[in-house]
């Protein structure tokens, strides 16, 4: 299948990924007019992972993200349900897995921390899947969503919905073999819930200390949290 669906079957969304993962980093790019170096940049600061450290990386994709992450010397794992993304990421050294982030193939408190970095909105149950999350992160551990948002400004807002998607779409159908997919990631982009939206979601999975950083006037947005150190019945 050439494009996904927004009601995010799993199967159509990893198809669709896989279709697109030769050249996914540098239409991203085109896509973003370059700024997903800075926001994954920025991401990797407020993540602050640390040597000695295990991350989880989810939605990673080809890995350039984790490979950024690890910088500091923690161990990170790229996760993703494309192996066509993962396949196309193979050069960079960084621990690569398939997996799911609704049912993921790790104990309980297995990491420090997780991250998405421009991935979430594309899981078919969002709560579902930041609740698994919590599961596999260690009590007191971090959780740090880097994804696109409802910019703050009213002109930047009002652009951002009537005309940059629709260029978006365009520079995806001039850099991609598969334009239609870059079609549903915009259309994902709008349907998207706002800050606050999105940080009672996570607070809903049972994260705590919710807060945001709006990035590039609130066209992207890092939601960072805390896993409660104690569970609330104990």
């Amino acid at each position: 299948m050439s494009r996904a669906s927004l009601d995010k079957d799993p199967h159509e969304v990893a198809a669709m990924f896989d279709g697109v993962a030769s050249g996914y980093d540098r239409a991203n790019s085109f896509m973003t007019f370059g700024f997903d170096r800075r926001w994954r940049t920025t991401t990797a600061r407020v993540l602050d992972a640390r040597r000695g450290e295990k991350v989880l990386d989810l939605a990673a994709g080809t890995g350039v993200s984790t490979q950024e992450y690890a910088r500091g010397g923690a161990w990170c794992l790229a996760a993703d349900f494309s192996l066509g993304m993962l396949r196309a990421g193979r050069h960079r050294r960084v621990p690569m897995v398939a997996a799911d982030a609704l049912n993921l193939p790790f104990a309980d408190n297995s990491f420090d921390a997780a991250t998405i970095s421009l991935g979430i909105r594309n899981f078919v149950d969002t709560k579902a899947a930041l609740t698994e999350i919590a599961r596999v992160v260690r009590p007191g551990g971090r959780l740090v969503v880097c994804e696109v948002s409802t910019p703050t400004f009213a002109p930047i807002r009002f652009l951002y919905r009537k005309f940059i998607l629709r260029v978006l779409t365009w520079v995806g159908r001039r850099s991609s073999t598969n334009p239609e997919a870059y079609a549903y990631l915009a259309e994902s982009m709008l349907t998207w819930p706002a800050q606050r939206e999105f940080g009672e979601i996570i607070a809903s999975a049972g994260w705590q200390d919710v807060e945001w950083l709006n990035l590039t006037f609130g066209v992207v947005a890092i939601h960072r949290a805390t896993k409660p150190s104690v569970d609330s019945d104990s």
